[in-house]
């Protein structure tokens, strides 16, 4: 049975949080929608799928899932669905689970611009994915580290509406999202470089150089 997670009790699953006003973090899609609360959804990256919410990469260190929640969730005003992954998750197949929770915020009424999904990495793909099913709607998008060469390679291309940020780290692999921003049907288009010289795992942890950006982005455009 899919249960909510309020902020006191996500204390116990993803590690210590502040209360948030006017909003609560779920680790799943919540039993009970408010059609006048904003929505913000976010997709961890590959490493995180399976049972440790703060797994080590060797090149990169510690992935801070609780931490990275926490900072989406202060200030509050929105209600933050971070679920954890299982192991080897098919990325099509969370993009269609991540499509059906939107598909049901916008049944009960909460209007398309008070939805935003976030993903990097490995969930900034199944975000993209889920995203392009539901272009014609308006929700508002944001990508952290997930494109090579302007786009994400995908067959057939992804094509996003509403709001797009992309954010990228100067000295990861990944890059601009310019390209798919370009044959995309956005209502608008801000992309952000962070220098840290951490590489991909910038976003390992919530840098205040993406963090801070990113909650100003939903705070403008989640409304």
């Amino acid at each position: 049975m899919l249960r909510t997670l309020p902020v006191l009790l996500c204390l116990l699953m993803l590690g210590s949080a502040r209360v948030v006003a006017g909003g609560e973090v779920y680790d799943r899609f919540p039993d009970v929608i408010d059609p006048a609360g904003r929505y913000v959804i976010y997709s961890h990256g590959l490493i995180v799928e399976g049972d440790d919410p703060r797994p080590v990469s060797p090149e990169f260190g510690v992935y801070d899932f609780p931490a990275v929640v926490r900072a989406l969730a202060a200030g509050g005003g929105f209600h933050l669905i971070a679920h954890h992954r299982p192991k080897n998750t098919v990325p099509e197949a969370y993009a269609e689970m991540l499509d059906g929770w939107v598909r049901r915020l916008l049944a009960a009424k909460v209007a398309p611009g008070r939805i935003t999904l976030v993903g990097f990495s490995r969930g900034g793909q199944i975000t993209a994915l889920a995203s392009s099913r539901l272009a014609s709607a308006g929700i508002n998008t944001a990508i952290l580290a997930a494109c090579s060469k302007g786009d994400l390679v995908q067959v057939p291309p992804i094509v996003l509406g509403g709001h797009l940020l992309s954010v990228y780290e100067t000295t990861d692999v990944m890059g601009s999202c310019a390209t798919l921003a370009g044959w995309s049907r956005l209502a608008s288009f801000e992309e952000i470089a962070i220098s840290t010289g951490k590489k991909h795992g910038a976003f390992y942890r919530p840098l205040p150089g993406w963090a801070g950006p990113l909650r100003a982005w939903i705070e403008k455009t989640n409304r």
